[in-house]
């Protein structure tokens, strides 16, 4: 009897019990975690095998090549050969110059006409859209069309003569003709480094501005303690995608200088065209392709760094 009358007791669940009912849960969890990663690779997959196939093997290639010379091994005899050439070292020095003067002319041209044309002006869009055309224009093109204004009988020289200025030998001199291939570039960057600028600037919230005004700030300030710093991600990108597309510049140089008067167009990107097509030392153009890819890597880094230091 006294067992029948005996209280049913509620039973708690041990923790033998408890684990065995939290295995579904975490086989659930472990599933969607690795399915999830899954999914992330597959979408990653087309970037990735393109990275692969058109950046990671060409540059291993390069640096295999760059170590033969008419298919035989030679080690590191390119570099030596190229640390010793007088030749090299004034294409480097052209183009480190070219860099230093072009890079910040273009992108403070950019800057001042993305900020320009963000205003409140007449027929903005029009503007936008022919600053813009000239980057629309194939390279080859534009070269051409400059190449006939810097003729001695151009009209570059006839507007100097309208102002009662001497002509000027532009191409023909040793002494200008970088910085006219300098003239042509930025012709085409500047419209074209505008449009990401523009798209920065459009992105930062009226609010910013707003909130400046009312606290008295004026335009430079507002734009230089406000705009600027917000604008650091899109400036950034300008500034390395520039030094880059300027480093590698070669339709102008082939068009219009061939690398003279006297080598003072010879930027290095040409040199490996002229190492490699017209005196046909592959393997000495290859090193020259990996010295060049090292110079543009230590000098992104350098902006990174100097970009970062202003905090982000």
């Amino acid at each position: 009897m006294g067992s029948h009358n005996a209280p049913v007791l509620a039973r708690t669940p041990g923790k033998e019990q408890q684990a065995v009912r939290s295995r579904p849960a975490q086989r659930t969890h472990t599933w969607r975690f690795f399915r999830d990663r899954l999914v992330i690779l597959l979408f990653l997959a087309p970037a990735m095998l393109a990275l692969l196939l058109f950046r990671l093997l060409p540059m291993g290639y390069a640096i295999v090549n760059s170590l033969e010379h008419n298919n035989h091994f030679v080690g590191l005899e390119n570099y030596r050969f190229l640390l010793q050439s007088s030749s090299f070292w004034n294409a480097l020095k052209v183009t480190v110059l070219f860099g230093i003067i072009i890079n910040p002319l273009q992108i403070i041209l950019a800057l001042l006409v993305a900020v320009l044309l963000t205003q409140g002006i007449p027929w903005r869009s029009l503007w936008r859209t022919l600053v813009f055309l000239p980057a629309a224009i194939p390279f080859i093109s534009s070269s051409i069309i400059w190449s006939m204004a810097f003729r001695p009988d151009g009209i570059l020289n006839a507007l100097l003569a309208a102002f009662h200025l001497g002509p000027q030998p532009f191409l023909t001199s040793s002494s200008q003709a970088l910085y006219c291939i300098m003239v042509l570039a930025s012709w085409i960057g500047v419209g074209y480094w505008m449009v990401f600028l523009i798209a920065g600037l459009q992105d930062i919230p009226v609010v910013y501005r707003e909130a400046a005004a009312i606290d008295g700030a004026n335009t430079l300030r507002t734009f230089f303690q406000i705009v600027l710093p917000l604008l650091r991600r899109p400036l950034a990108f300008v500034l390395v995608a520039d030094t880059v597309a300027n480093f590698l510049l070669f339709a102008p140089i082939q068009a219009l200088t061939r690398g003279g008067p006297d080598d003072s167009t010879n930027l290095l990107m040409f040199d490996v065209f002229r190492q490699a097509y017209t005196y046909g030392d592959v393997g000495l153009a290859y090193s020259e392709v990996s010295i060049l890819v090292l110079v543009m890597l230590g000098i992104v880094m350098v902006q990174f760094r100097l970009l970062q230091s202003g905090g982000e």
